[in-house]
Parts: C-alpha cells; sequence; structure tokens
C-alpha cells in the first residue's frame, strides 16, 4: 500500500497526512484553520495586484 501524502501545517508547520484521519487538512486541527481564516478576514494575508473588481460598481445592478 502507498504511504500517505504528508503535508505541513500552514500555521504551525506541524506534518498532517493527507487522509480523512485529518477532517481539517492541510491544517493539523479546527483552531489552525481559524487562525489562518483570522489573517485573511483582517487583510494581513493578501495577494499582491490591483482589484479585479471596481468596488464602486459592487452592488449596482447589471
Amino acid at each position: 500500500m502507498n504511504k500517505p501524502t504528508i503535508v505541513n501545517c500552514p500555521t504551525c508547520e506541524t506534518k498532517v497526512e493527507w487522509t480523512d484521519a485529518f477532517p481539517f487538512r492541510p491544517f493539523c486541527s479546527d483552531r489552525c484553520k481559524q487562525i489562518d481564516f483570522g489573517d485573511w478576514a483582517t487583510e494581513r494575508f493578501s495577494i499582491a495586484g490591483e482589484p479585479c473588481l471596481d468596488p464602486e460598481k459592487l452592488g449596482e445592478d447589471a
């Protein structure tokens, strides 16, 4: 049988098997998943570049 793929948790670097035994993969736990989500929500993490959407046009009817 093949060995499962091992990845590092993006938050704490704990090794995580990419199997159903780790339901929060690639995170090691729900806590690490929530920390990562919080970093995106507070814009601590972001993707460089110009926005694809014009904020002034958001909410306008097409």
